[in-house]
């Protein structure tokens, strides 16, 4: 399969709806043989666009590997990940790494932003280690930035910028392929209250605006503010209703 086949996603069915952006089927994911260690048990999820989803656990329930296999960064041991009805178990390493590229952003707790570039330049650098264009590039950076409203901040380096400001700009530099999912690693964890209700808010405007986030956190109340809640324990996953 090619890495532009790849990419071409799900059809729609007979009613022209789209494949759900997540889909996982059965998924196990098993390290080691003695003892195994089952860190993902028999997951079913669903994830349709748009969708603002916070999973939350302890430490060792399996949050770090279900993120990985979102990701296209692990496989699973069985069952099946679809991504807007790609199989990404079946795609060779190559056509993986193209769907991180194009179809998935990631955001972290710490904001890897080099302190000497200005956020533009941090920016324009997440399409330059995924291989984009260079043509177009400072202004699609500069539409990132202004899309997480940091427009006028173009300029700043990391160490002129607040913690939620220099959060905007990794969350900019994640958005700037135009990724279908962003995964979102306790995103708030280096963030006051202020700054964490703030980018809350930024995750409800970008979800409005289609993108379908998904939110690993041990903070309750940001799991409390997302859309919807699932909780993973062992390695299983119960979905938080109210």
């Amino acid at each position: 399969m090619s890495e532009t086949t790849a990419l071409r996603g799900g059809r729609a069915d007979a009613n022209g709806a789209r494949p759900p952006v997540v889909e996982l089927r059965s998924l196990t994911r098993t390290y080691g043989s003695d003892p195994p260690v089952h860190a993902l048990r028999s997951v079913d999820l669903t994830i349709r666009a748009g969708e603002w989803l916070a999973i939350v656990g302890p430490s060792g329930s399996g949050k770090s590997t279900l993120l990985n296999i979102l990701g296209c960064l692990d496989r699973p041991t069985s069952g099946s990940y679809l991504i807007e009805g790609i199989d990404a178990g079946q795609l060779t390493d190559d056509e993986r790494a193209a769907v991180r590229a194009q179809m998935i952003g990631f955001v972290f707790q710490t904001f890897h932003l080099l302190s000497h570039r200005t956020a533009l330049e941090n920016v324009m650098l997440g399409e330059v280690y995924a291989g984009g264009e260079r043509s177009g590039r400072e202004a699609r950076a500069l539409s990132a930035l202004e899309r997480v409203g940091l427009g006028k901040r173009r300029d700043f380096l990391p160490t002129k910028l607040s913690g939620g400001e220099q959060q905007r700009v990794a969350i900019a530099r994640a958005l700037l392929g135009t990724p279908r999912l962003l995964l979102c690693d306790e995103p708030t964890g280096n963030l006051d209250t202020v700054n964490t209700e703030s980018l809350l808010a930024l995750f409800d405007g970008l979800a409005e605006q289609g993108l379908t986030l998904v939110v690993i956190t041990h903070d309750e109340g940001v799991a409390t503010h997302a859309r919807r809640r699932i909780r993973i324990v062992d390695g299983r996953l119960t979905e938080v209703v109210g």
